[in-house]
């Protein structure tokens, strides 16, 4: 019970309160102007009430103003804690949006005169009574009430002010309750919120496949290199100056990957068509891969991802791999990618980690399938990429665009 009394709480959403009676205080001025006019106007009370009308439409835009829901939404934040999910400020807000903000406006104007009104009557009533009960101040209540003796000012006043604290708490949490729902985002402004926010993490999750598959390919081919070298460096430094030459070139090859994955970042369409595809698989085979080749004319984004994929399974297979990659590439119907490698019978098999739900993810998004595992003493990777887009229907809801979810789900 007397929780209210001491709680910052209490206070801080009081100034929350009282800045709707500062705000109301013009509103209040101009009306009391107006009135007075009106009383003493005479023949000129026509030109008045035009005046007041004037002034009541410029009094009336306000509450409709995008900018003021922005600075309610600040206070309310700040100063009720309430908590208000973003909403997107691109576009201006809605009708309804609009009227629920209004309404939120005149509520606030409303509860900061009440809380105005009792602070300007129950701080000074409690100061006077307690200063004339310690013989500061002689006859300056009973003076206001016209009688000699008002003991009862002193508890009232007090009373009065622990009151006006405790209808502040109430008021307050009231407010702190209704700011969602009256400033809150509008059904479609949470949709417009969830989208962008979608876009978002599915550019920094594009973003961090490019990185593991490009970068990080390039360092555990430059690693292996490097320890190779080392071990023989003193028997074959022939060999060791191929390996040095082999790093070089996978460092130029890292650092032009980088400047593409950079490029995704910017979401700049002409760099980001410089992506590797098949065309440059050359990159990736080296004397320790099987290939066998045969594709036809393939759509762009098919072909960025296979070379993808295949990047990723020779870069696991060089890790974990015990002998030579075999890779096959067919198109007889689907896009075929399948990479087998020996198992290392010392390292144990190799469980699926960040790349491979990475394949996951790209041979998802393109509406094909992904298996990849240990077969008897090898590992398996083998991506199905349909070539021709499949329809809406056939495709899982999870990958279809947002309009199309929204409509599936009805």
């Amino acid at each position: 019970m007397l929780r209210p009394l001491t709680s910052a709480t209490t206070y801080r959403r009081g100034v929350f309160l009282l800045l709707g009676g500062v705000v109301l205080l013009p509103y209040g001025l101009v009306a009391a102007l107006l009135a007075r006019a009106y009383a003493e106007g005479g023949d000129n009370r026509a030109g008045v009430l035009a005046t007041a009308f004037v002034a009541l439409l410029i009094a009336a835009v306000p509450p409709f103003l995008a900018g003021t829901r922005e600075l309610e939404i600040t206070a309310a934040r700040a100063l009720l804690g309430a908590d208000l999910p973003d909403h997107d400020r691109g576009r201006p807000p809605a009708v309804e949006t609009r009227l629920r903000t209004a309404l939120w406006f005149g509520l606030h104007l409303l509860f900061g005169a009440l809380i105005g009104t009792a602070v300007l009557v129950a701080v000074p009533l409690a100061l006077l009574a307690f200063t004339e009960r310690l013989g500061l101040t002689r006859g300056a209540l009973a003076g206001l009430a016209g009688a000699s003796s008002l003991w009862w000012w002193t508890p009232a006043g007090i009373g009065l002010l622990v009151g006006t604290i405790y209808a502040t708490a109430g008021l307050g949490a009231l407010a702190a309750s209704m700011a969602p729902v009256l400033l809150g985002p509008a059904p479609a402004e949470r949709i417009a919120v969830l989208e962008a926010r979608e876009r978002r993490l599915a550019e920094r999750n594009r973003l961090a496949r490019e990185l593991h598959d490009s970068v990080g390919h390039a360092l555990t081919a430059a690693t292996l290199q490097a320890a190779a070298a080392k071990s023989v460096f003193d028997r074959d430094p022939e060999f060791a100056r191929r390996a040095l030459g082999t790093i070089e070139e996978l460092g130029r090859t890292a650092l032009d990957e980088l400047d593409t994955v950079l490029a995704v970042l910017r979401e700049s369409e002409a760099e980001t068509g410089t992506q590797p595809t098949l065309a440059d698989l050359d990159r990736l085979l080296t004397g320790e891969v099987d290939a066998e080749v045969t594709v036809g004319e393939l759509p762009a984004a098919v072909s960025r991802e296979a070379y993808r994929i295949v990047q990723e399974s020779l870069t696991n297979a060089a890790k974990h791999g015990g002998g030579r990659a075999r890779l096959r590439i067919t198109t007889p119907d689907d896009l075929v990618v399948e990479v087998v490698n020996p198992l290392r019978t010392t390292a144990g098999r190799p469980r699926g980690g960040r790349g491979i739900e990475g394949m996951r993810e790209r041979v998802r998004l393109l509406g094909g399938e992904l298996t990849a595992g240990p077969a008897t003493d090898e590992w398996r990777v083998v991506a199905r990429l349909p070539v021709a887009e499949r329809p809406v229907e056939e495709r899982p809801v999870a990958e279809r665009p947002v309009e199309e979810r929204r409509a599936a789900d009805g």
